[in-house]
């Protein structure tokens, strides 16, 4: 494999390639990385002129594992199926693949503190739910029954995937959650933007909702909702709301 390199972005969109990444190298510029065999390097000059051919050392393609470590929330271990869980029933086990969510990003973390400070009864509705670590996260904590929901048939396919991965039921659906109607829950967790959670929000039938994906110091507009409590972690924010 060799590794080209240029201070500003293009797109490169060619199928030959094996990967991108993007590193922030200041003033204002980024540098993109492109992954491709040697045999492919003339193809990808062609495309990023002037970039520079650097040459990648072994085993780069298993270097993103370091960058997934397990953590610790609301009593459940969190981590990759490389890493192994001291206690298997209160693990969830999320393979960092196509779907966004791995379970140690902070927001995800809050959400499962909040989901465990909650009686686990009644069903709970997973909105956005990407690799679906926290709908995984609400049956270990013995909530059920758990749906998870995401306008993506990829996170979709991951969540059911990991769901049995976990050994947990959860049913899964493809919904667009700004625009379809949504399955009554008990308690619903929305860990998306700030925006998209107020919409979200708005057209939850629920009794108790558990939000995040943003900032600390913002919380969601909240008509028909009375804010509970909020927690905080490394500059990121979640809320519990409950009908007023």
């Amino acid at each position: 494999m060799r590794r080209t390199r240029r201070s500003h972005g293009r797109d490169c969109s060619s199928s030959h390639l094996e990967g991108f990444e993007e590193l922030d190298i200041g003033g204002g510029l980024v540098e993109l990385a492109v992954y491709a065999h040697a045999v492919d390097v003339d193809r990808v000059l062609a495309e990023l002129p002037g970039a520079e051919v650097v040459p990648v050392a072994a085993g780069w393609e298993d270097a993103w594992r370091d960058f997934h470590r397990p953590v610790v929330a609301g009593g459940l271990w969190l981590g990759p199926p490389w890493e192994t869980p001291p206690e298997p029933r209160r693990a969830v086990v999320i393979d960092p693949g196509r779907a966004f969510g791995t379970g140690s990003h902070p927001t995800t973390r809050l959400c499962v503190e909040l989901l465990a400070a909650t009686t686990p009864c009644g069903e709970v509705l997973d909105v956005g739910c990407g690799s679906g670590v926290l709908a995984i996260a609400a049956a270990k904590l013995g909530f059920a029954p758990v749906v998870a929901v995401d306008v993506d048939p990829v996170a979709v396919e991951t969540a059911r995937a990991n769901a049995a991965a976990n050994g947990v039921s959860v049913s899964t659906a493809v919904v667009d959650a700004l625009a379809e109607p949504l399955p009554r829950a008990d308690l619903a967790v929305a860990n998306v933007l700030l925006r998209p959670v107020e919409a979200i929000l708005a057209r939850l039938d629920v009794g108790e909702a558990i939000t995040s994906g943003y900032l600390a110091g913002e919380r969601p507009a909240h008509p028909g909702w009375a804010h509970v409590e909020a927690l905080e972690l490394d500059g990121w924010a979640a809320d519990r709301f409950r009908r007023a």
